[in-house]
């Protein structure tokens, strides 16, 4: 059990709350337009959107750090690489921090610790899938009761009193509930594979918690526990309700699981952040595919509701709609981030679900009827003995895919002719992917291959950190990266499961360059009135190891980006741009409607949490989470002198 007796516990706070009319997507008392950043996204429609406007185009260059909070000492060892995003509530930041997930209240101005409440959870950390700070918590306020939620890497749900940090005696056992409690485990597993990085989506009452589980790319077997969503009463953490995203017998979509599929697979959770429309009592879940990854054999069938988006009743749990966007993933495109929700200028409320396969499913929020038609076409059908296929996949009429899909001999680099030569020649042992659903080939094919290239990777395309959405004009704003997969399997002799990724299979490289033409990453904007791109650009500099390259020498090389995962956030006037784990320690601004750079903002370190921007005595702040290269994560705090 979580030990919620030994707790630091100081600086306990009375804050006046600043109770303001509830915008759309928040009931929190507060909302990005009283100057607070109360949901993961901003709002409950995951918007990543403040109207600030303190901080602009004219000023945006002269940003000073006003504080940093160090995270080195939290925790048994520091974290190095922190993909948190804080919220603000009335000067108070709450966030997740630590490679433990400890919970820290800061004073938003100066970034003082007001009270740390750390979890203790012995073996239930040690074998956890999902270690670290995570992404983040929720806050939820009703009257003079405030409490923040937060998942603990051991999978417990936990309330916290949030000015003092302490547990909420009346919720479940002194503040934490075990959400090992009712799980539907894996036949023959020992280990119980769960846990959870997001924040629970707290709404109308109820908290919903999406689980995750390791990496399936190579499982150590067929079976593996269900990822079922469940419902929690907030003020009193009894669950309320369960959502099979893999059915039992009787439930609607069992039939699409054949040969027993849905007892034997697991996984099937909602590892990314979701997203709520409060007035129609929507939680809106984007799922993800069952075990394994690379390979479907002992699930045949299209596998609802792994890969959809699914509306559900937030009260019940009732399924509202349901829209699956890939049948029987064997790519590892999970849907990676909340389903963004807006009222367009044009009327329509919608949702639009980001993908790794880099399309923007665009749906009606409350029917869920596709905006434009979306095409069940054919695809090809791979080789691979004992897997099934699906022979069509949804395909979006609008809007355009945001990046590149499929590999083709066109998609080679081709700064010269010798790289390209030595491109085509790298690739003649793959094959490359005419569509974007070309499948796994195995690693010893008999036609002498030992994979296939593909675009996007598992990563995306879109990934965990979303995109964002501008409510006054309708444009969304998704960063992607463009990095090849290789769709290699092989026989596993460590599994029950036949085919796994392969070893010793990799993506060539060129003289030390990516195989594919730049940009290797990019942020497009979309105006989802109408769905046509408006701009896109790459999402930083040509990095040093590409400029300097021997190869390029005395070429001109445009802005290629890097193939990092870029946080966003969108302001009044302003979109900035970050590099996200891996890229360079800048924060890019550009003009939001053109996309052209405004400045160019030094940071300590990389951005790896997703910017967040509020207002508390007249300043604007613009905050975000830096970590890697070999140093501890620290928040950083940016205003204007």
């Amino acid at each position: 059990m979580i030990a919620t007796k030994r707790i630091i516990s100081s600086f306990i706070l009375s804050v006046g709350a600043l109770i303001c009319a509830p915008a759309a997507f928040s009931q929190s008392g507060t909302s990005v337009d009283a100057g607070d950043w109360p949901d993961y996204g901003g709002n409950m429609g995951a918007q990543r959107y403040s109207p600030l406007d303190q901080i602009n185009a004219e000023n945006v260059a002269d940003l000073e750090i006003a504080w940093r909070f160090n995270t080195a000492s939290i925790g048994p060892s520091p974290e190095f690489n922190a993909t948190f995003t804080p919220l603000e509530v009335d000067g108070i930041m709450y966030t997740t921090v630590g490679a433990t997930r400890n919970v820290a209240a800061l004073d938003a101005s100066s970034g003082q610790l007001l009270w740390l409440w750390r979890p203790q959870e012995g073996e239930r950390f040690d074998k956890a899938p999902r270690k670290g700070s995570g992404r983040g918590l929720s806050f939820f306020r009703d009257g003079d009761k405030k409490r923040i939620l937060m998942i603990t890497p051991g999978f417990f749900l936990v309330s916290l009193d949030a000015d003092t940090g302490i547990p909420d005696p009346a919720f479940g056992e002194n503040g934490v509930v075990d959400m090992f409690a009712g799980l539907r485990l894996g036949d023959g597993r020992d280990d119980i594979d769960i846990g959870s990085s997001m924040p629970p989506f707290v709404m109308n009452g109820v908290a919903v918690v999406g689980p995750a589980h390791r990496v399936s790319m190579r499982p150590p077997s067929m079976f593996n526990v269900k990822g079922d969503v469940r419902g929690y009463d907030v003020h009193t953490g009894e669950m309320l309700w369960t959502f099979r995203v893999i059915p039992q017998r009787g439930d609607i979509g069992y039939e699409t699981w054949m040969a027993g599929g849905a007892e034997i697979s697991g996984n099937g959770g909602v590892w990314a952040p979701m997203s709520g429309d409060p007035e129609l009592n929507h939680v809106y879940l984007p799922t993800e595919s069952a075990t394994g990854d690379r390979f479907g054999g002992p699930r045949p069938g299209d596998n609802l509701f792994t890969n959809s988006v699914v509306a559900l009743d937030i009260t019940t749990g009732e399924r509202q709609w349901h829209y699956q966007l890939i049948h029987h993933d064997i790519w590892d495109w999970d849907n990676p981030s909340a389903a963004v929700l807006a009222d367009l200028p044009n009327g329509r409320k919608v949702l639009m679900q980001v993908t790794k396969q880099s399309w923007v499913y665009t749906f009606d929020r409350e029917t869920g009827e596709p905006i434009w038609p979306i095409e069940e076409l054919p695809v090809p059908a791979g080789d691979l003995p004992g897997e099934w296929y699906s022979p069509t996949q949804p395909h979006p009429t609008r809007p355009a895919p945001f990046d590149r899909q499929g590999v083709s001999e066109d998609d080679l680099i081709d700064f010269t002719p010798e790289l390209r030569g030595l491109a085509l020649e790298a690739v003649s042992r793959f094959r490359l992917s005419p569509s974007v659903y070309s499948p796994p080939s195995q690693a010893d094919a008999a036609d002498g291959t030992v994979g296939t290239l593909s675009l996007p990777d598992a990563i995306g395309g879109a990934n965990w950190e979303g995109s964002a959405l501008d409510p006054e004009t309708g444009i969304l704003y998704i960063p992607s990266r463009t990095n090849i997969a290789l769709l290699s399997v092989a026989k596993d002799e460590n599994s029950d499961v036949a085919f796994s990724q392969s070893y010793g299979v990799r993506v060539p490289r060129i003289q030390g360059l990516p195989l594919v033409k730049p940009p290797y990453g990019r942020v497009t904007a979309i105006d989802m009135n109408s769905g046509d791109h408006v701009f896109q650009v790459a999402n930083a500099d040509t990095p040093e190891r590409i400029a300097n390259n021997p190869a390029l020498e005395g070429l001109d090389i445009p802005r290629t980006g890097v193939a990092t995962r870029s946080g966003l956030l969108v302001t009044k006037t302003l979109l900035f741009i970050g590099e996200g784990v891996g890229g360079s320690p800048v924060l890019h601004v550009h003009d939001k409607q053109t996309g052209d750079i405004i400045a160019d903002i030094e940071l300590p370190n990389t951005q790896t949490g997703v910017p967040m921007t509020y207002e508390h005595d007249g300043v604007q702040y613009l905050v975000m989470a830096v970590s890697g290269n070999g140093q501890a994560a620290e928040i950083v705090a940016y205003t204007l002198p």
